[in-house]
């Protein structure tokens, strides 16, 4: 009885953008351009993509079967699917891992908070000293992200608490959106900069030796980790799916939505750092400290543009 009353999406537009939610975030925005950076620009893209189609979308589809069929959280999926046996221990490592993420996600989402808050009252201006200063500063502060992160938090539960459709549907709804009209308007900005061509051509212009083991493990890593795979929150998703929901046609829809959002992270942030000479491969670094500055400068001329790119960035 408990399974026929168990809630469901409310609509399939609600499940894609919901689903693609839980994929989409700071591995495409904030993990993968740095990733591509790291990893020759175009040729990381391409297998990356590669193995989102042949690894990560067959993936996501079998971690869809076994929640829309155990309809319970990932550990008793599991438990129903494998019984007493060993494999019914991997719902409880999916669970394990989303902990773990969620251990360092919510104090970066934090950082973005704080960003957020210092742009609103004109902060963040200066030098790439100023910069590197203010990320040391905020990141060794025994308060502020501790206090963020419990913001963060308690913004999550707040939407998680209204249930699936009037919390986690309807948030997912509004979000996803804002964050691609957010990512074109600042793809349009980055790309019309002086010398933004050499950017472009890294993201797109592949480089046959720069293939490499250490690349194709880095993109593979990136697709898993940006899809969610083995997480739990795939497969908790599932458990509210609908029996008319198609598992595979969603899951190549996300798949190409996560895609999308990381090759846009790129644009907007690979011609924008070209523009003013900055190095790709600056690693994590890259959101917090360099591009802060990359914009500033960019937009040098048009400072209240610059403000406002800044800002939404």
């Amino acid at each position: 009885m408990a399974n026929l009353e168990r809630a469901n999406f409310g609509s399939k537009l609600g499940i894609i953008l919901a689903t693609a939610g839980s994929a989409v975030g700071l591995g495409n925005v904030w993990r993968f351009p740095y990733m591509a950076g790291q990893n020759g620009g175009a040729v990381f893209i391409i297998i990356y993509v590669a193995c989102v189609l042949l690894l990560g979308i067959p993936c996501m589809i079998s971690e869809f079967i076994i929640g829309r069929h155990g309809q319970a959280n990932t550990a008793r999926a599991f438990r129903k699917l494998g019984g007493r046996t060993p494999w019914s221990l991997i719902g409880y490592m999916g669970v394990l891992t989303g902990f773990l993420i969620t251990g360092y996600y919510a104090v970066v989402s934090g950082w973005c908070l704080q960003y957020i808050l210092a742009s609103l009252i004109g902060h963040l201006h200066g030098d790439p000293d100023y910069f590197k200063a203010y990320f040391a500063e905020l990141s060794s502060d025994p308060v502020k992200p501790v206090l963020w992160t419990i913001i963060i938090l308690t913004i999550t539960y707040l939407i998680v608490e209204n249930g699936v459709r009037n919390g986690i549907e309807r948030a997912s709804k509004l979000l996803m959106p804002t964050l691609f009209i957010l990512l074109l308007i600042i793809v349009a900005a980055s790309c019309m900069l002086p010398g933004a061509s050499q950017g472009i051509k890294f993201l797109f212009h592949p480089d046959s030796s720069k293939i490499t083991s250490d690349v194709f493990l880095a993109a593979l890593g990136q697709a898993f980790y940006s899809l969610s795979i083995a997480m739990g929150c795939i497969c908790t998703y599932a458990s509210y799916f609908s029996r008319q929901t198609n598992l595979t046609r969603s899951a190549i829809q996300i798949g190409l939505i996560d895609s999308m959002v990381a090759i846009l992270a790129g644009l907007m942030i690979f011609p924008a750092a070209f523009s003013v000479g900055v190095n790709p491969d600056s690693g994590p670094s890259l959101i917090f400290i360099t591009l802060p500055n990359v914009f500033q400068q960019a937009f040098a001329s048009m400072p209240v543009v610059g403000y406002c790119i800044s800002l939404i960035f």
